[in-house]
């Protein structure tokens, strides 16, 4: 039991998808259709991408590319700013999760120099809102928008001309907010030169190209997984451990979860007419509960206007703190520190997360009617 409580806590998303699908099963038998349920396409690149941006990260470098550009900052509004911009540009090309991940622990070192708690929060709040942001512009940003993107068979124009308005006026607002922070003096924090590997570095930032044209459609799946596996191979055989299995798991569990529910004519029309219309509010609620990834694969079943259900579900990703995973991040990164304010930190992260999200809604919803 002990067991089992530790795996939900750990995984909540993984376990609610497994026990929304093992619902199902009682409903809807397993038969020969649960093979067509599960996104082949969608899982293998989402593994390359993993494998390729793991690789380039274990080679230091973000972390050599980050204490570069700090260089170029002076005081706490320009280093806001610098993160801002790096999360959200970043983000496009090795995923939110991958962004913050890299920059908030080294945001949080800069600011052991820096007696200001307000600005530490405000600072770790803008980048977490600037990734997820920002990863929506690709479809290569986040899961949710692989998975739309195959899903509804986009075209990379067709995805651009969506995303692009949301994108750049959410650049816009985060700009303005970083104005809120002092212009005091700062200093990133000394660190000693390392020697990035050539050989690695080349390995994975080619395993990071064939990972796109597969996404592009420009190659087959399978030679981005073929090249995944052969590239950790060759390298650092460790790396296929530290892919994210549970959201590789997650997917397929709701893909189970969504095929069953799609072959229960009841519901699937009940739902179909629900969310027919409304699929920029009914993924940026749904969102809200049970993260912006599950909602994407949920209710992608239910309606053919994937452009409008890849906005909703990219700004629903603000507001709560699960509706990205990725939020959680900064979150858990922020709260082990010793001096840490929690209740604080979820305050400013509410107050800003939903007030964006509600201006994003009002103006999305006028923009693409």
């Amino acid at each position: 039991m002990k067991t089992v409580r530790r795996f939900i806590s750990s995984q909540p998303v993984l376990a609610a998808a497994f026990a929304a699908a093992l619902v199902t099963v009682f409903i809807v038998p397993p038969d020969r259709e649960y093979i067509g349920y599960v996104n082949r396409t969608v899982l293998i690149q989402l593994f390359g991408l993993m494998t390729a941006v793991a690789g380039l990260r274990s080679a230091g470098i973000f972390d050599s590319a980050t204490r570069y550009l700090l260089q170029k900052t002076g005081n706490i509004r320009k280093l806001g700013l610098f993160f801002v911009f790096i999360c959200y540009f970043s983000a496009m090309i090795v995923t939110n999760d991958v962004a913050l991940i890299t920059f908030v622990p080294l945001t949080l070192l800069i600011y052991k120099q820096i007696d200001d708690e307000k600005s530490r929060i405000l600072t770790i709040v803008l980048e977490t809102i600037a990734a997820n942001m920002g990863s929506m512009m690709t479809p290569v940003g986040n899961p949710q928008n692989l998975f739309l993107y195959d899903q509804y068979k986009l075209s990379a124009m067709t995805f651009l001309k969506m995303t692009l308005p949301a994108g750049l006026i959410s650049l816009a607002i985060l700009i303005v907010l970083t104005r809120l922070l002092p212009a005091e003096k700062c200093k990133a924090p000394e660190s000693s030169i390392q020697k990035i590997p050539v050989y690695r570095t080349a390995v994975y930032a080619l395993l990071f190209v064939v990972c796109l044209l597969s996404v592009f459609r420009v190659i087959p799946d399978y030679i981005c997984l073929a090249a995944a596996i052969v590239a950790a191979l060759i390298t650092e055989p460790k790396l296929l451990g530290k892919a994210d299995y549970p959201l590789l798991l997650t997917f397929v569990c709701f893909f189970v979860f969504v095929g069953n529910i799609a072959r229960i004519s009841s519901v699937r029309d009940m739902l179909s007419q629900l969310i027919g219309g409304r699929e920029i509010l009914s993924g940026a609620i749904l969102s809200q509960f049970i993260s912006n990834v599950p909602a994407a694969v949920m209710l992608a079943g239910f309606t053919d206007n994937g452009t409008k259900l890849l906005i909703g579900v990219n700004i629903g990703g603000m507001g709560t703190l699960i509706a990205s995973l990725a939020s959680l991040i900064s979150f858990q990164f922020y709260r082990k520190e010793g001096n840490a304010q929690p209740g604080k930190y979820m305050a400013v992260f509410s107050v800003t997360g939903f007030a964006m999200l509600a201006l994003l809604l009002i103006l999305c919803c006028l923009i693409y009617q």
